[in-house]
C-alpha cells in the first residue's frame, strides 16, 4: 500500500507564494518609507510587531485614537466584477473617516488579508488599494497579516479589516459636548455609495442585469474625508461630527449631539445622486433608503452659523458643503420633516 505524504502544501496552503508577497511588500514599502519620518525601522517587514516613532509628532496633550472596520459585502462584488484595485481604498476610508469624527490625525495603518486560495496578483491588486488610501489619508501601512484559509473560505473568496491609529490634541477633540442649540447640520457629499448597504445591493442584482455603467458606480470607492475635516479642526470650526455609514443619515447623526438636544433634518434640502435614484426604484421604501444608505452624504458636521463661509473655502465644488438642518432642544430626539427628493 502506497504511503501518502501529508504536506501543509497539499492541505491547501502555498508558502512559497506568501513569501513573495511579502517580498514584494518590502519592496512598495522601501518605496513609502523614504517619504516618511515617523517609520522608527525601515527593514521591519517580516517582524512580529509593527513600530512607529512619535517623538517628531509635535501634538500638545496628545490622545490616541484608534479604529477598525471592513468593508462588508461590497468584497463580494469586487470578486464577481472581478475588479480589486480599489477595495483597499474603501478598506482605509473606512477607518480613518471614524478617526477623523474625534478630530485625530491618522497616523498608520495595518491590514488584514484573508483568502481561501493566495493568488499573486489579486492580492497585489488588493495591496494597491490600500497604499493609494493611506496616500490619501497621509497616513503609513506600517503592518499587516495575510492568511491562507482553504475550506474556511472558497477559492475566490477573500475578506478584508483595517486597524488604523491617529492622535488629537485633548483640547481638540471633537465632543458631541460642544453642540448647541441653534447650531446648523452640514451635509458633505458622498461620491456614491461608500461601503454600506450591499447586501440590500447583492439583493437587487439577484433579480436584475445591470449595465457596465452602474456596476462602475457600485464599486466606485469611498471618499476619504481626512483633508478636508482635519484643517477645519485645525481652525476651531466644527462643534462635532459624524461618518454617514452603517445604519445610513438617520441613525448616525444622532451619535453625534448631547442628550439635551435634538436633530431636525429637512429631507428635501438633500442632494442624492443617480445610483440613490436607481437603487430607489427598485421597490425600496424611503425609510429603507435612508436606515441603510448615505443617500448622497457621506460625512456631516455641526458648526455655529457664523463659520460656514469659512468653512466652504477648505472644499472644491464636487464635495461642498450644504445645509440639511439644525439643533434645536430636545422634544424629540430626531425630527424627519418634507420628503426626500429622488
Amino acid at each position: 500500500m502506497k504511503k501518502i505524504q501529508n504536506s501543509y502544501k497539499k492541505s491547501g496552503v502555498n508558502v512559497s507564494v506568501a513569501n513573495k508577497f511579502v517580498s514584494h511588500i518590502a519592496k512598495l514599502s522601501k518605496k513609502n518609507v523614504k517619504k516618511t519620518a515617523n517609520s522608527f525601522d525601515k527593514d521591519n517587514i517580516g517582524a512580529f510587531g509593527s513600530a512607529f516613532d512619535l517623538s517628531n509628532i509635535k501634538i500638545k496633550d496628545p490622545v490616541i485614537v484608534s479604529c477598525t472596520d471592513g468593508v462588508g459585502t461590497k468584497i463580494d462584488l469586487a470578486n464577481r466584477f472581478n475588479k480589486f484595485d480599489t477595495i483597499g481604498i474603501d478598506l482605509v476610508a473606512m477607518c480613518v473617516n471614524d478617526l477623523i469624527v474625534q478630530g485625530a490625525k491618522p497616523l498608520f495603518f495595518l491590514d488584514y488579508i484573508a483568502v481561501g486560495k493566495l493568488k499573486l496578483k489579486k492580492i497585489k491588486q488588493i495591496l494597491k488599494g490600500i497604499l493609494k488610501g493611506c496616500k490619501t489619508a497621509g497616513c503609513n501601512l506600517i503592518g499587516g497579516e495575510t492568511a491562507e484559509m482553504p475550506g474556511i473560505y472558497s477559492k475566490d473568496k477573500f475578506d478584508l479589516a483595517g486597524f488604523s491609529v491617529g492622535l488629537v490634541s485633548k483640547k481638540k477633540i471633537l465632543n458631541k459636548k460642544n453642540v448647541k442649540k441653534d447650531n446648523l447640520i452640514l451635509a458633505i457629499p458622498s461620491n456614491g455609495i461608500h461601503s454600506n448597504g450591499y447586501s440590500l445591493v447583492r439583493t437587487i442584482l439577484k433579480k436584475k442585469k445591470i449595465s457596465q455603467k452602474i456596476k462602475k458606480e457600485l464599486l466606485r470607492p469611498t471618499k476619504i474625508y481626512t483633508n478636508e475635516i482635519l484643517k477645519l479642526t485645525n481652525k476651531n470650526l466644527i462643534n462635532s461630527s459624524a461618518h454617514i455609514t452603517g445604519g445610513g443619515i438617520i441613525e448616525n447623526i444622532v451619535r453625534s449631539i448631547p442628550n439635551n438636544l435634538s436633530i431636525n433634518i429637512d429631507l428635501s434640502k438633500i442632494k442624492t445622486k443617480k445610483i440613490f435614484r436607481w437603487l430607489k426604484s427598485n421597490n425600496v421604501s424611503d425609510l429603507e433608503m435612508l436606515k441603510t444608505f448615505n443617500c448622497g452624504v457621506g460625512f456631516c458636521i455641526i458648526v455655529d452659523k457664523k463659520n460656514i463661509n469659512k468653512i466652504k473655502k477648505y472644499f472644491n465644488k464636487d464635495y461642498m458643503p450644504y445645509e440639511i438642518g439644525y439643533i434645536s432642544q430636545n422634544i424629540k430626539k430626531l425630527n424627519l420633516f418634507n420628503s426626500i427628493k429622488w
